[in-house]
């Protein structure tokens, strides 16, 4: 049985940001299973990268990394999936496949960050470092991803 992770405060924000992240992949899911138009759910993620991931990679990039070293190899994978995500949310042509794509490869990352990356700095770092964190990510506040208003992810009253 797997355990839930032990995260540290400092980092409790940004796995809060994760779990929105993996909604976004649920969405991509609901939405192809419904049938939806691919390009009703590519402005959502488009909108969703822009007011979400774009701030929380960059937050990722500029505090988090750093904690380990830019030449740490797990960071450096961390950096090539971000680089990677936002080719796949920028790609305007053959959108199905993009979604496809951003769906499992967001979701993947995550997992690593979850349970890899995330457990690294927590073992590696001091606690004064990562204290120095807390409440840093709340400075780049941004538009709740749920003021998006074509919800097609959810589910139609009869």
């Amino acid at each position: 049985m797997k355990h839930p992770l032990k995260r540290h405060d400092a980092l409790k924000p940004l796995s809060k940001d994760h779990h929105e992240s993996l909604m976004l992949c649920w969405k991509i899911r609901e939405g192809k299973k419904k049938e939806v138009e691919p390009d009703r759910i590519k402005a959502y993620t488009d909108f969703y990268f822009n007011s979400q991931l774009r701030p929380h990679f960059k937050f990722e990039e500029e505090e988090i990394f750093s904690l380990l070293g830019k030449d740490h190899p797990m960071v450096k994978k961390a950096e090539t999936d971000h680089l990677r995500l936002q080719q796949l949310f920028k790609q305007d042509h053959n959108v199905e496949r993009a979604l496809t794509e951003i769906e499992k490869e967001l979701e993947d990352h995550i997992w690593f960050e979850e349970r890899v990356l995330f457990n690294e700095i927590q073992s590696e770092v001091s606690e004064e470092k990562l204290e120095l964190l807390k409440n840093k990510e709340e400075e780049i506040k941004t538009p709740d991803a749920d003021s998006w208003k074509d919800k097609f992810w959810v589910k139609e009253e009869l």
